[in-house]
């Protein structure tokens, strides 16, 4: 793992073609439907002492992609994430450890702290000068903490659609002159 402390304080911009913002979620509570969001934007803004940089990410709600086409039109209805009312969600960092990631996500209109543990890959050069970085990030919510409170029981137990969500962030951001 690279040395946080190599990264160059300054504006980053998230490279939204070089980075995913994906989920898993447990479907009939025995197998696991992946997805990611295709719209994502945001900022980094290092400071000198990185561990006092922020992040403001956001996006756009409307962008789901789970490989299905009804399923994502039933993930951006009402039952879940309802864009038409609520076309963006967003996380905006609080602290960071090096390690740990935590800020506030708002979806629908609530906010709710989130912890994401964090790899940073490094720093580069591409072949055009510009410098880049490289994090991974992880962690889990609980969708019905923020109103994603849809489901359907299942005759043998359990619930159609798991309460508990795994996040898994590549991200790749672009240093701004």
């Amino acid at each position: 793992m690279a040395n946080i402390n190599e990264l160059p304080a300054g504006t980053w911009a998230l490279d939204p073609t070089h980075s995913e913002v994906g989920f898993v979620a447990r479907h009939l509570m025995v197998t696991k439907v992946r997805g990611s969001f295709t719209e994502v934007g945001g900022t980094v803004t290092v400071k000198d002492d990185v561990l006092d940089s922020v992040a403001d990410v956001t996006i756009k709600t409307a962008s789901i992609s789970s490989g299905t086409a009804d399923r994502d039109g039933h993930l951006r209805s009402a039952d879940f994430f309802d864009v038409e009312t609520y076309p963006e969600m967003r996380f905006v960092s609080t602290s960071f450890t090096g390690d740990k990631l935590v800020g506030d996500l708002t979806i629908k209109d609530v906010t709710k702290p989130v912890t994401l543990g964090v790899d940073f890959n490094g720093v580069a050069t591409d072949p055009w000068g510009n410098t880049k970085a490289a994090f991974e990030a992880e962690g889990e919510i609980d969708r019905t903490q923020w109103g994603l409170n849809w489901n359907a029981a299942l005759e043998t137990g359990g619930v159609l659609v798991s309460e508990k969500i795994k996040l898994k962030l590549d991200v790749q951001l672009a240093l701004q002159a």
